[in-house]
């Protein structure tokens, strides 16, 4: 995955979707859809709207919502603007949604309409001005000049995402411009151009990898409002989408409505990669994925926001390794910590750190700059790895540490508890 001679700015994707593909869907939602032409125009004037607000490279831009179509061209108005999107989870109480967004020290906090009123409280409490998503540019604007920004480089930061991890407070994963472009680059032309439905809410790092993986490609990106199989199934079919990646819990409830519906079965079969992830994929799970969609290439990924993808387990594999995550990514290095068998990365798509928090990125790098997942993990002879447990979850017993993992493996297998 090299890239020479040019900045790997996520800006620019919408400038090149806007001039190769100008009247194609770049992203939708319901019955509203954006073009890559409109989408570019709208992120110009977002752009041109937050700067009056006193935006500029480097702030950060907190957007506290739920799925929106107006959140897209925020996001790319702030990418072209050089200032950093960080994206709250739209469920936080006013309390919560004070102390998440306090983290990022925010120059401005964008929220939808139904959180006008909580969001006023949370602006003033934050001491930074309130913009509503949907007025924050004049739609008739289509004439904004695109931001030029010289000192942009890619390695400055793009996003914060919030995440508390397994374990502590929230933090702010760092994600540079360079990282959040690797990560979505497709990699293979062998990737599906056509649209992708995405399940995942605007403030999980997912959601934004997924579409920028679709906008690298002037493909469409199809957002919904809620995790619904019904939904999911229908937008697929009215899509006739290509690539769907759900967490196994969605996965099983697309699984009981295909059996209840049978013709949504049918609006399905347009898919040809379908993905899983976050947490254990057991192999009747994969099953009934090959059962829902026979024709589609099924990948499971093992990673974490701050590291992004790293290990994959092919369809071809799936039956032969139950259980397994696969194989690490081309791009990234992974090694087990000999003491305690954790899990550790490094390479081009690990996050830049978290946002004002040295201490916590201190203390998930190792001295020789290996990022801690904190998972512990075990290898096959042929390079394929399992996740048998957290390094914070270890049993200590006659000086060795096990996995709470390996024990219920162990109970499950014995005879006397069959």
């Amino acid at each position: 995955m090299a890239f020479t001679g040019r900045e790997l700015l996520i800006g620019d994707i919408f400038r090149a979707g806007a001039t190769a593909a100008p009247d194609r869907v770049a992203a939708a939602l319901g019955d509203r859809a954006l073009t890559y032409r409109a989408l570019d125009r709208s992120a110009n004037a977002h752009a041109e709207a937050l700067v009056a607000h006193g935006v500029g490279h480097g702030d950060r831009v907190v957007m506290w919502s739920a799925t929106s179509l107006d959140a897209v061209p925020l996001f790319a108005g702030l990418a072209k603007l050089g200032a950093v999107f960080a994206p709250a989870n739209a469920l936080l109480g006013v309390g919560e949604a004070i102390e998440m967004a306090g983290l990022a020290r925010p120059t401005v906090l964008v929220v939808d309409p139904p959180r006008e009123a909580a969001g006023t409280e949370v602006a003033g409490q934050l001491g930074c001005p309130l913009l509503v998503l949907g007025r924050i540019a004049d739609p008739t604007r289509t004439d904004a000049p695109d931001p030029a920004v010289p000192g942009l480089r890619e390695t400055d930061p793009h996003v914060v995402f919030f995440t508390s991890g397994t374990t502590g407070a929230s933090k702010g994963v760092v994600l540079s411009h360079r990282v959040n472009y690797l990560r979505s680059h497709p990699g293979s032309q062998l990737e599906p151009k056509g649209p992708t439905v995405c399940m995942y809410p605007l403030f999980h790092m997912g959601a934004w990898t997924m579409a920028l993986a679709a906008w690298q490609q002037q493909a469409t990106a199809v957002f919904v409002e809620q995790a619904d199989a019904a939904l999911l199934c229908a937008e697929i079919a009215r899509w006739r989408a290509e690539r769907f990646n759900a967490i196994p819990a969605v996965w099983r409830r697309i699984f009981e409505h295909v059996e209840a519906h049978p013709e949504a079965g049918a609006g399905l079969q347009s898919l040809r990669i379908v993905d899983s992830g976050t947490s254990a994929t057991p192999p009747d799970l994969l099953r009934g994925i090959k059962d829902v969609v026979p024709g589609a290439t099924r990948r499971v990924f093992y990673g974490s926001t701050e590291a992004g993808a790293v290990c994959l387990l092919r369809d071809e594999e799936m039956e032969a390794r139950p259980g397994s995550c696969g194989a690490p990514q081309h791009s990234v290095r992974v090694r087990l910590d000999p003491a305690t068998g954790e899990l550790q990365v490094q390479g081009p798509l690990l996050f830049d750190g978290y946002y004002d928090n040295p201490d916590a990125t201190a203390e998930v790098t190792t001295a020789d700059g290996w990022f801690r997942t904190g998972d512990l993990a075990a290898v096959d002879a042929d390079g394929r790895y399992s996740i048998v447990g957290r390094l914070k979850q270890v049993i200590r017993t006659g000086g060795e540490a096990v996995s709470p993992a390996e024990v219920e493996g162990a109970l499950v297998d014995h005879p006397a508890l069959a």
